[in-house]
């Protein structure tokens, strides 16, 4: 796999993100240097059982460590920072972000106790940092949270522009506009390669502004002046935070924040000046009932229909502070990520059987480029080679299409899977190895003690439940001195089947006594002969295959 690496290349290596959303991470290489972009979880498919979150497999940077300078992270979001407290237990490298990235990291880091090892530093927009054989420059971008970056790194094969998550907002609610004047003199350079976010790459046309939301709003909370306004969004998404905060108060509203991820962000955001809430304007969920309906907002998690998050614990009714009354105005300021329409219009017909008036359009808009932006963003960096990333497969080849448009060859563009290798130098490009990727997942405090077999046992006890034989032999002859006893879970209710129990208990002895006629004396293999037995008489009798667990005892 290794070709020999004459100091000319230099290697770009996909540790995540790619044919997916979500486990961000880069790896730039170049002789005895490695330089790690974000470092990002996912969340857990439908059918992983259990699993909190998933993070990327990062076995090619522990067997690299001597080579590895820091992490580089473009902005805040979970699916860039939220896999750091995993990995920098095994890979302690400083971090270099934005001051907003770096106050919602030092929040992770102190939920598991890192702040004190790990090194960070925070980078302004248009600074520099020398890392091994790299120098990377942070510019200022736009996207659905404040102190977003894109990175131009510099290193001795080139230059390569990694956009981050970005678009292009002229008129953002926080902050400057995006730096397309730097971008401009970049490209003036010469760029070797541009990585550029390919989210939204599928839709035509230019991502509507922030601002745009903010007048949304305030139509909103003037039709509805005189009941609850209760407002669903992302914890991220402190620009949409702001907005909602501006038009409360617009419409001399109370403002209260529910749950966990939202009230850190909103603490974190404002106390680093990123929000502005006027005076007296935020109130304590305790105090709500202090207020009349029509004076009161809330803004709260569970955008995406999260059976934990706050607004589905409100739906079900199952919330210790906020019940929705008949005539509550609840907004949904997202779209729902692909995956999660069910859960979403779950709790959506929730709220309307309680009598609340449900709102989720016209109420968001993207954080991403549409292919508009992404055309203004190769026109004016000039790549010689295009790298989609940030993306599934659909949203990566859509962006090859827009960039062949520009005139780009298609043998310059490179839609790269998850631990390629490309080397890139001046003259040439190609892919010349894989190296170890995949998914690591993350339950309770386990980190990778889960794998697939253990789902696929989880998927196996959730389909078709578990079926425990108990019973006791003599030490040294094997006569059955008790049982055999049948306990099932998740497989037939027991009352109801006594008559297949029973059936089924006979059926175990059958297998016993076989065993015993041809003086089987391996426990190993009596419990197969009584798992082969049960499991055929309970799939003919029901068409179902549960676990089948014996456990023998001695006497």
């Amino acid at each position: 796999m290794k070709k020999k690496n004459n100091g000319t290349s230099l290697k770009i290596i996909p540790l995540g993100g790619l044919e997916q959303i979500g486990l961000n991470m880069t790896a730039f290489e170049y002789e005895d240097s490695i330089v790690v972009v974000d470092c990002g979880l996912s969340f857990p498919e439908d059918d992983m059982l259990g699993i909190d979150l998933v993070i990327p497999d990062v076995t090619y940077l522990k067997d690299n460590i001597q080579k590895v300078k820091g992490f580089v992270i473009t902005h805040g979001h979970e699916d860039h920072i939220g896999a750091l407290p995993y990995i920098l237990k095994e890979i302690n490298v400083p971090i270099y972000a934005t001051k907003l990235t770096i106050g919602l990291i030092d929040n992770k880091l102190k939920e598991h106790n890192l702040l004190k090892t790990t090194k960070r530093k925070v980078i302004k927009h248009g600074q520099s940092i020398n890392l091994g054989a790299f120098r990377i420059e942070f510019i200022k971008t736009n996207h659905s949270i404040q102190d977003a970056s894109a990175l131009a790194i510099y290193s001795p094969a080139g230059i390569v522009v990694h956009t981050g998550d970005f678009k292009v907002d002229y008129t953002p609610v926080f902050g400057d506009a995006i730096d397309l004047q730097r971008f401009a003199e970049i490209g003036k350079k010469g760029v070797l390669a541009l990585m550029c976010d390919s989210t939204n790459a599928e839709r035509p046309g230019f991502t509507m502004s922030e601002r745009t939301v903010g007048r949304t709003f305030d139509n909103i909370f003037s039709e509805h002046k005189n009941t609850r306004i209760i407002i669903a969004t992302f914890a991220s998404n402190v620009d949409r935070v702001q907005q909602i905060i501006n038009s409360a108060y617009k419409f001399g509203r109370k403002v209260a924040v529910e749950g966990r991820s939202m009230v850190n962000v909103i603490t974190t955001a404002s106390e680093l000046g990123y929000l502005k809430i006027p005076e007296k304007t935020l109130v304590e969920i305790d105090q709500m009932k202090n207020y009349p309906d029509e004076q009161m907002t809330l803004i709260t998690t569970g955008s995406q229909g999260e059976s934990m998050a706050a607004l589905s614990r409100m739906a079900a009714s199952i919330h210790k502070k906020v019940s929705i009354k008949p005539g509550d105005t609840i907004i949904f300021s997202s779209n729902p990520i692909p995956g999660n329409e069910k859960a979403v219009s779950k709790v959506i017909n929730e709220l309307g059987m309680k009598g609340a008036d449900v709102i989720f359009q016209d109420a968001h808009v993207s954080g991403h480029a549409c292919q508009e932006e992404i055309k203004l963003i190769y026109s004016l960096v000039k790549p010689k080679y295009a790298i989609p990333a940030h993306g599934e497969y659909r949203h990566l080849k859509a962006q090859a299409k827009v960039v062949e448009q520009l005139g780009i060859d298609k043998d310059n563009i490179f839609i790269l899977s998850s631990g390629d290798v490309l080397e890139v130098s001046d003259d040439k490009a190609e892919v010349t190895g894989k190296v170890h990727t995949g998914s690591i997942l993350v339950d309770g405090l386990g980190v990778g003690d889960v794998g697939n077999i253990v789902l696929r046992d989880r998927q196996h006890l959730a389909e078709d439940g578990i079926i425990i034989v108990v019973l006791t032999l003599e030490r040294r002859s094997n006569q059955l001195l008790a049982g055999p006893d049948i306990v099932s879970r998740g497989f037939v209710y027991v009352r109801e089947s006594e008559d297949l129990m029973g059936e089924a208990r006979v059926v175990v002895e059958d297998a016993l006594d076989v065993c015993l006629d041809k003086r089987i004396s391996d426990w190993g293999r009596i419990k197969g002969v009584i798992k082969d037995s049960l499991g055929e008489f309970v799939w003919k009798r029901t068409k179902r295959r549960p676990m089948i667990l014996p456990i023998i005892m001695e006497a």
